[in-house]
């Protein structure tokens, strides 16, 4: 117990202070891990732990983690995604391990040994390359996608993999494994099997029973169970199911030689339209992140620095030459599926390492004679080192990469603009592009700009006339006809872009209306100081609809409901203009002392104010419904 307990302080205590720094200097968590991994192996040395023991265990994270990822996948997205999962995560297995199994062969390598390795070389790391876009916002992009379906993908290829290497056996590696006393026990025991024995066909015919198992048990037992469990009222519980679920699935899976990452994401599509789907989320996802967040150190622990000063250059070497390789076919396949400029870059820099599953394979590889201890060794460490560099490569791509594609839409010309109109809109994102569609409707004459040229080139298509264009720039306004112009809409989606033309505009055009968008209500404040009196906040006419259907949803009459959303309304707007003069714009929100003390005076008058004005509606509504 005290082990158990002094290992569980080691790990947790090296996380909680590493991955703050980590994140703080812009590294993000999964270097953090990392980083942590490395800083505590030598006690862990010390302490003889079994680091690959806990990797094991560990690794459940993943499982997890795909079981989340199918929980927010419908069968029909996924359908929808079939051509990028075969061709780009089919293209890109089948390529590098055919690129690596020529190399290998052609320096002279058993081509048994060079087989095995290409198929390790094939796949990368799920864990890291998720958590890092779920980290950084990328996962809906077109690189993030594109990366989702070749992981996907090299999930499934496992599968066939696990079962085919054991065929590259090598008699002469299980005899001087016999000679010297080792390969009788590899150190984990036996596992239990269901299809141990059986004849190819009769394994086929388990394994697709127990993925038949899996989609009609989600479809049809899930949600009776589900409310079996939710009738005695104990989270708990919910949380017991749901990770019984999980872990049951997993084991399932592994009993009849599937990935049970597989297995356990085609679940979570399963149970994508059910109603406890967020339920599942809430309770499931503490346990992937503490796992994923071990298994990252453990990586990072299990580094053998003895021989990498052994041997520098030739795993350094392993590793670059890996990457570089894998990160030119997959560019080659971006360009090939139009995954084009920095999200081709996101995608082929992302997936170049080595994965978790190269630990697998090695295992495999090793305990089942298929290549020596010392080829094996060199690439176990080639894979952590490869793993250990990829949070390097999305910080390279997000600080080099990107800006540079964003200097070259910089670069691009503004366009000619060639008509002179009352209106300018500056911005057609989802707010601007519904604002003209509104006015255009009515009858009015815009003149929109903006610079997001790709998506300029889409709408375009569909016919709506826009220029590309800095709307901060005072030469592009003067071209737009702002000395004339009677409106200006600043629909642009950056803070700090809606502030510096607001400025502008009021300052050297003050006869022009300004309709200012505002991302929260700190934003409102700073408008408010630059001159601004006609400041839409983005998200809050949304709110007051959502606040009113709530209303009615409780039994009050859509005319009361309306009214006591436009008696907050009131208030509110009344309360804002007042409180805009007491917000010091030089500083942060937090430190606005004067600010926040006026606010929490007179919170409780307001809401004493409109409290009594809701109740008085209410029971109007009563008396009348009744």
């Amino acid at each position: 117990m005290t082990d158990f307990l002094l290992l569980a302080v080691i790990f947790l205590a090296a996380g909680l202070v590493a991955v703050p720094i980590a994140t703080k200097l812009g590294l993000g968590s999964v270097l953090g891990y990392l980083i942590a991994g490395i800083v505590i192996s030598p006690v862990l040395s010390l302490l003889h732990v079994d680091v690959v023991s806990i990797q094991h265990f560990a690794e459940f994270g993943v499982v997890i983690m795909l079981f989340l990822i199918g929980l927010e996948l419908e069968p029909k997205r996924l359908w929808e995604m079939r051509d990028r999962i075969v061709g780009l995560g089919g293209g890109q297995v089948v390529i590098t391990a055919a690129a690596v199994f020529a190399i290998a062969c052609a320096m002279g390598m058993n081509w048994k040994y060079a087989l095995a390795i290409g198929c390790i070389a094939a796949l990368s790391s799920t864990a890291i390359v998720l958590q890092t876009l779920n980290e950084k916002g990328l996962m809906q992009s077109d690189g993030g996608q594109a990366s989702f379906s070749v992981l996907l993908f090299q999930d499934i290829a496992v599968i066939p993999m696990l079962a085919l290497l054991p065929l590259l056996a090598s008699p002469e590696l299980a005899a001087a494994a016999h000679d010297v006393g080792h390969g009788a026990d590899d150190g984990h025991g036996s596992s239990l099997s269901l299809v141990a024995g059986l004849e190819p066909w009769q394994a086929t015919l388990v394994s697709v029973g127990a993925i038949a198992a899996v989609i009609l048990g989600g479809n049809y037992l899930t949600r009776p169970i589900f409310r079996f469990v939710a009738a005695a009222n104990l989270r708990e519980l919910f949380t017991a199911f749901a990770l019984l679920l999980v872990i049951g699935i997993a084991l399932l899976m592994t009993l009849v030689g599937l990935s049970p990452a597989l297995g356990t994401f085609l679940a979570g599509v399963v149970l994508a339209n059910s109603e406890y789907r967020h339920e599942l989320e809430a309770d499931i996802d503490p346990f992937r992140g503490l796992l994923l967040g071990l298994f990252f150190m453990t990586v990072g622990a299990g580094i053998n620095f003895a021989l990498l000063a052994e041997q520098p250059l030739m795993v350094v070497g392993l590793a670059a030459g890996f990457m570089l390789l894998k990160a030119v076919i997959l560019f080659g396949l971006s360009l090939v599926f139009k995954v084009r400029g920095a999200q081709g870059w996101l995608f082929a820099l992302g997936l170049a390492q080595i994965g978790e599953f190269g630990f697998v394979l090695l295992s495999l590889a090793t305990s089942s004679y298929i290549l020596p201890d010392a080829i094996a060794e060199l690439l176990l460490l080639s894979v952590a080192l490869s793993m250990l560099v990829t949070p390097l490569l999305f910080i390279f791509r997000e600080q080099i990469i990107a800006p540079l594609y964003d200097r070259t839409q910089k670069q691009r010309a503004a366009d000619t603009i060639d008509e002179n109109n009352d209106i300018i809109i500056a911005g057609r994102g989802r707010v601007g592009g519904i604002v003209d569609r509104l006015l255009r409707t009515a009858g009015f004459s815009t003149t929109v700009i903006d610079f997001n040229s790709r998506h300029i080139d889409f709408v375009r298509k569909f016919g709506f006339k826009t220029y590309f264009g800095d709307a901060t720039r005072p030469d592009l306004l003067h071209a737009a006809g702002i000395e004339t112009a009677k409106l200006i809409v600043v629909a642009i989606d950056d803070q700090a872009q809606i502030n510096e033309v607001v400025r502008h505009v009021i300052k050297h055009h003050p006869n022009v209306h300004v309709v200012a968008r505002a991302i929260d209500r700190t934003h409102v404040y700073e408008l408010w100081s630059l001159g601004c009196r006609d400041i839409i906040r983005e998200t809050y006419d949304s709110s007051l609809r959502m606040g009113r259907s709530s209303f009615e949803a409780l039994g009050i009459s859509r005319e009361a409901a309306q009214k006591m959303t436009d008696a907050f309304d009131v208030i509110d707007k009344q309360r804002l203009r007042e409180q805009a003069g007491d917000y010091d714009v030089t500083k942060p929100p937090w430190e606005n002392e004067e600010f926040i003390t006026r606010v929490r005076e007179s919170l409780e008058d307001w809401e004493a104010e409109l409290g009594t004005a809701m109740q008085s509606i209410m029971r109007e509504d009563h008396e009348k419904q009744s």
